[in-house]
């Protein structure tokens, strides 16, 4: 049963912040198993899905916040991802505002269902710690700078 309240933090966000606050970290958290290596998209998603899995996905991985257990998270995150092209790419084609059967102008089913898909992408992204805010939460250790955190938190590198 959940506990009412805040939701936590994840531990690994909490170890890259220094642990502020006051409460200790848990002692008894499960600790899931990182795979070798970043594994093969489930075949469930589209090849937009899949995609967006190997390009979020390795980053993810690489810096340790993505782990066995997170994957069916990380799925559902693609699916909104899925949903939320499709629609972006039929309000490109067809614009926010159709014609609606009585002539007047209404607004596309498609802006409705990105939108939707961005909350629910949005939702995701938090709990990753990918979002503006989540991250500024998130201080890079030394240490974590070579495992990737820095070139992940820190977005691409321009080369001149």
């Amino acid at each position: 049963m959940a506990k009412p309240g805040r939701k936590p933090k994840p531990t690994n966000i909490k170890k890259n912040t220094g642990n502020p606050g006051r409460r200790p970290l848990p002692k008894n958290e499960p600790r899931p198993d990182r795979t070798v290596r970043m594994p093969a998209a489930p075949a469930i998603l589209t090849d937009v899905g899949k995609k967006h899995w190997r390009i979020m996905g390795k980053k993810l991985f690489k810096v340790g916040l993505l782990t066995e257990i997170d994957l069916d998270t990380f799925t559902v995150y693609c699916q909104h991802y899925e949903t939320w092209h499709e629609a972006t790419e039929q309000i490109k084609k067809h614009g926010v505002l159709i014609k609606a059967q009585s002539g007047f102008p209404m607004l596309s089913p498609y802006y409705t269902i990105q939108a939707k898909e961005s909350a629910a992408m949005l939702r995701c992204l938090t709990e990753f710690g990918m979002t503006p805010s989540s991250r500024t939460r998130v201080e890079v250790p030394k240490e974590a700078e070579k495992d990737g955190m820095e070139e992940f938190f820190s977005g691409p590198k321009i080369v001149k």
